[in-house]
């Protein structure tokens, strides 16, 4: 039996996201008790369309799942092994997506919710929280859509002013209405262990005069403008389509749209000039995201421009993308080693808005943050994971292993682990350095965990 601490000894977490419920999930599960302040449904945001826990509104992918090879997959096995909610739902929920982690998002937040509640150490106060606390331990996990009362607070907190990007959301096409006479269903190179994993994604192909066609139209389009005094920077992992045009006619090509991989069976032996991927939104199968299409587009330009699409000429719209504005605090400058507040350490960061950037990457901090007020709480002295592991290098990167003065949002990757001493870089030895890393990881993340037993 976990060691419950006395009620007094509660954690107070201001946002019920992906890092909130993961963060509460984590506490509660040592014997603390916990209560997630969220202010949905009550105050809504521009992105948001329920009141649920976890409620994921840019994309349906938590990206590859492969645990040897890609980064983030390491981090999917590392919130596995710690008990991690997100991760058990995910899998509870997941979608056909090659060799990606797709899940239905609205089964997913729903299952994350329920569970949240039934927890007999959580509570759920549905307000809008506007200061910093003085007193208490408090988690701030409010993500890239943090209130503007509080994202002041924080401002006055620290010192300086919260540092902003935009992000674009993808716009979302309903299934039954893609000319299957022109679209294909085939996963890039046919990854997947299965005929439905091979058959993910559904394939919109191009040839060149459509493709130039498209960026004409793309650039030419309508734009969301701006407030006075707002200055676009975007995250470099989720560009607006049309930003990336606007770097070069061949960048998409490049990008979402490279048509490597694929065969199309209308046209065998024709190969397209560039292919739009369409991955499933839910298990019914009935809506489709436009993989990798943030736009910043007005809602009629959008229309106009996909509808040039192949395969979606008659195109439906569940849902037209969006931009909106995410803020981030410096955490290199403000947070200590251990996810705290320098300035008043009775408070922690976690996910979105602490730097990192991706779904996996808010709740992994999430589940740290917990793990970490939890232990405090409770008397316990616990560091944090080593920077070899996935979680370690990304809490290392955003509390002193970045640059302050260049600081920006960052997905794991393993640019961010130490070397590992005796395998050299080179494209070559690449899959024996990343198995390396993703060893070496594995081990010292299962020390860790057990050491807290």
């Amino acid at each position: 039996m976990p060691y419950i601490a006395p009620m007094t000894d509660r954690l107070h977490i201001i946002g019920g996201g992906l890092a909130g419920s993961e963060a509460a999930w984590q506490a509660a599960n040592l014997g603390v008790p916990v209560t997630i302040h969220e202010m949905r449904p009550k105050v809504g945001t521009f992105a948001h369309h329920t009141g649920n826990l976890a409620e994921m509104v840019c994309s349906n992918s938590f990206r590859s799942d492969d645990s040897e090879q890609n980064a983030v997959g390491l981090l999917h096995w590392e919130m596995r092994q710690a008990g991690g909610i997100i991760m058990a739902t995910a899998d509870k929920h997941r979608l056909p997506a090659g060799g990606a982690l797709a899940v239905d998002r609205e089964p997913f937040a729903e299952s994350v919710t329920e569970a949240i509640k039934a927890h007999p150490l959580i509570d759920v106060s549905y307000e809008e929280i506007t200061e910093l606390p003085t007193s208490g331990q408090w988690i701030i996990a409010t993500g890239p859509l943090t209130s503007d009362a509080l994202s002041s607070a924080i401002a006055k907190a620290t010192g300086a002013e919260a540092l902003a990007f935009f992000d674009a959301i993808a716009p979302i096409v309903y299934a039954d209405s893609i000319n299957m006479d022109v679209a294909w269903m085939q996963s890039r190179y046919d990854k997947g262990d299965s005929e439905e994993e091979q058959k993910a994604y559904l394939n919109c192909p191009m040839d060149e005069a459509q493709y130039n066609a498209f960026i004409d139209a793309l650039l030419a389009a309508d734009k969301a403008e701006f407030r006075e005094g707002e200055t676009a920077k975007y995250f470099d992992g989720c560009l607006p389509i049309e930003v990336m045009a606007e770097r070069g006619r061949e960048t998409l090509r490049f990008g979402p749209m490279k048509p490597v991989g694929l065969t199309n069976p209308h046209q065998p032996d024709v190969k397209a000039h560039a292919v739009v991927q369409l991955r499933f939104d839910n298990a019914l199968g009935t809506l489709m995201n436009i993989v990798g299409f943030q736009t910043k587009m007005k809602h009629g330009a959008q229309v106009e421009v996909f509808k040039t699409i192949p395969g979606l000429e008659d195109a439906s719209f569940a849902r037209l993308g969006g931009i909106h504005r995410n803020s981030f605090i410096n955490s290199p400058t403000l947070l200590d080693d251990q996810m705290r507040l320098k300035s008043q350490p009775n408070i922690r960061f976690a996910g979105q808005i602490t730097g990192v950037e991706g779904y996996v990457e808010s709740a992994g901090m999430g589940l740290l943050a917990g793990r970490l007020a939890a232990a405090e709480l409770q008397g316990r002295s616990l560091t944090g994971p080593a920077p070899e592991t996935a979680t370690g290098a990304l809490v290392t990167h955003i509390t002193g292993g970045a640059e302050a003065k260049y600081f920006q949002p960052m997905n794991v990757n393993f640019g961010l682990f130490p070397p590992v001493e005796g395998i050299k870089g080179g494209r070559k030895r690449r899959v024996e350095r990343y198995k390396a890393y993703t060893d070496r990881a594995k081990t010292l993340w299962t020390d860790w965990l057990d050491a807290q037993v």
